[in-house]
């Protein structure tokens, strides 16, 4: 077997594991912090871990004298702005989810992007296979089992995640458009302060936010902050390097089913037979989606933050 390989697929099974225990720290954080608050500071810590790496010369970056760099700056500026905007939207229904449901709960919800963003395609006129379409309806299967209620309502933390879930998609879609021209660690460096920026007021205007309640807090925003997005982004972008986007993808998607060992394991949280039937369908789907994509859809494949 090739170590490379062995080597590149092990570094995305540890993004994906770091992403997935991420969710525990969100629920955890919750319960001394409001979500803004929590997201102010974990993506201002994130922004603040990638400084070394925005600072540091990159192969995107063109020669200044070549007339180029006004416009690749416009472009991060750009890019960076309508994916904090998307960010900021999709991390505000992700954490206030969390209220109301479990970690293990929103990490498999929260999934199903791998599922929406070819689908989402479609309106940019992406092919989609026939494999997505099949992967759709078994994870919306699953979906159904894991979060409706017998009065075949949705449950309404899974309700607000699911919302999370389809504007990660957008995101997915935004990342990949302009990481194809700036460099991707500016791109998230820019896209993080933003999303602090924007989180950080509404945390002043709608949360009461305390110097005891941070320090209450501050295990699961460090995890959230250097962990998640600091750590987990950089190992996804060195992994994905060498590996192909689909293949990565798929491996990449497994941080849902380490949300449910980690909700189950520190949180204790628990499920049904029925739910855990439903997560199996869900994560058959997401896989299921991701084998047959094509190259160019499958090359916007980023793991949700």
């Amino acid at each position: 077997m090739n170590i490379r390989i062995v080597k590149t697929d092990l570094i995305l099974l540890l993004a994906a594991t770091i992403w997935g225990f991420a969710f525990v720290a969100q629920r955890a954080g919750m319960e001394h912090l409001g979500p803004f608050t929590y997201n102010a500071l974990r993506f201002a810590l994130g922004s603040i871990c990638l400084i070394p790496f925005v600072l540091k010369k990159s192969p995107y970056d063109p020669p200044v004298e070549s007339g180029r760099f006004a416009s690749i700056s416009h472009h991060l500026i750009k890019g960076g702005l309508a994916a904090g905007l998307i960010l900021f939207a999709g991390a505000a229904c992700q954490q206030v989810g969390l209220v109301y449901t479990t970690a293990g709960k929103a990490g498999f919800i929260t999934g199903l992007y791998v599922i929406f963003v070819p689908i989402v395609g479609i309106f940019l006129k992406h092919r989609t296979g026939v494999a997505t379409w099949i992967g759709a309806a078994i994870g919306t299967t699953g979906l159904f089992l894991l979060s409706m209620t017998e009065t075949l309502k949705l449950a309404p933390g899974d309700g607000i995640v699911l919302v999370g879930s389809f504007i990660w998609a957008f995101h997915v879609l935004v990342i990949g458009r302009y990481s194809k021209e700036v460099d991707p660690v500016k791109l998230a460096f820019v896209q993080f302060v933003i999303c602090a920026s924007l989180s950080l007021i509404c945390a002043l205007i709608f949360e009461t936010v305390t110097v005891e309640a941070i320090k209450a807090a501050a295990i699961p925003i460090l995890y959230g902050g250097i962990m998640s997005a600091g750590v987990a982004f950089t190992l996804q972008v060195v992994g994905q390097r060498g590996s192909p986007a689909a293949h990565a993808a798929i491996i990449l998607s497994l941080e849902a089913v380490f949300a449910g060992i980690g909700g189950w394991w520190i949180l204790g949280e628990t499920l049904s037979s029925r739910g855990i039937l439903g997560c199996a369908l869900m994560l058959a789907g997401m896989l299921v989606s991701g084998l047959k994509r094509t190259p160019e859809n499958a090359d916007s494949i980023q793991p949700a933050l």
